[in-house]
């Protein structure tokens, strides 16, 4: 026989009977009337090829292939209520869920520890992995399910919901004591004027965030990038040993600032306005987890 032949409410039906050991007590148990019990066990006995439960006191006993049979069918009703279930909750404290997100390392440096330190209250069994994708693969891998949501400044990602979370602006990130920002103090220089100061400095950059190399390129600076580096949380440690500066985000800058050693200039860059959002898929958008880690990402990070 194959499963196909197999319609699934004999199977729960048979554990009805096994477990009652009364075609009557299973009746009640499933809302049915005994003679429709009685009709689904006999289907379910021509399609095995066996009697599965003979006649005794006070109800029936199982057969050898009926107790063979009770406990795979058991584990299989089993699963299947449990998936249905988590189709429709999901309990943070008791979920052992692994969660993908597109993230940059930048993103990871802002927004990981707090989440981790919030999980670890909330979900402590709750799992992230994080990935960062081509901004041209995103929406497709938030649709196949391989990530569940992508975490960033990501402009080209398009037929995905999204959830706006800060605005952000690109600064210029020097080291404490350097000569150009006692300048900028000092001459208090602003617009263009700083804009063109610009060409005095040295910098270093990330490919990960090409919108601060786009400005350096807009600005005709490229010729003064003296170090490229693939990642971008590498650069302040970089700029506090060198007088080389960054341009990255403000929210992220004023992170390092806060530690001590750094100084902020924000010049009128083009394209200095960003916002970052949350992406997922409309496919999942009603996962009860997903739901769940949804909320929680927009109420620990969306501006007020």
């Amino acid at each position: 026989m194959h499963i196909k032949d197999v319609d699934l409410n004999l199977l729960r039906v048979f554990d009805a009977v096994y477990r009652t050991r009364n075609v009557s007590r299973a009746a009640d148990t499933l809302d049915l009337t005994q003679p429709a019990v009685s009709q689904g066990l006999t289907r379910l006995r021509l399609l095995i090829k066996d009697p599965l439960f003979m006649r005794a006191a006070g109800g029936v006993q199982p057969t050898p292939k009926a107790e063979r049979l009770a406990p795979a069918v058991r584990a299989a009703l089993g699963l299947l209520e449990q998936a249905l279930n988590e189709s429709v909750q999901f309990d943070p404290l008791q979920s052992q869920k692994t969660f993908h997100i597109h993230m940059s390392d930048i993103g990871e440096g802002r927004f990981l520890p707090d989440l981790m330190a919030h999980l670890r209250q909330q979900a402590p069994g709750v799992r992230i992995e994080t990935q960062a994708l081509p901004p041209a693969a995103i929406a497709d891998a938030l649709d196949s399910g391989q990530i569940d949501f992508a975490f960033g400044f990501l402009p080209s990602v398009k037929d995905t919901q999204r959830q706006q979370l800060l605005k952000d602006r690109y600064i210029v990130l020097l080291r404490e004591g350097h000569p150009f920002a006692a300048e900028y103090r000092r001459r208090r220089r602003s617009g263009k004027a700083l804009l063109e100061a610009l060409h005095q400095l040295e910098f270093v950059a990330g490919r990960t965030h090409s919108d601060t190399l786009r400005i350096l390129q807009l600005l005709k600076l490229e010729d003064r990038v003296r170090l490229t580096t693939e990642h971008f949380m590498v650069l302040p440690a970089i700029v506090r040993a060198t007088d080389l500066g960054v341009v990255m985000p403000r929210n992220i800058a004023g992170g390092f600032a806060d530690q001590g050693g750094y100084t902020l200039i924000e010049p009128p860059f083009p394209l200095r306005d960003f916002t970052v959002s949350l992406h997922w898929s409309r496919r999942f958008e009603t996962d009860p987890g997903n739901r769940w880690l949804r909320q929680t990402l927009v109420a620990l990070f969306r501006a007020a």
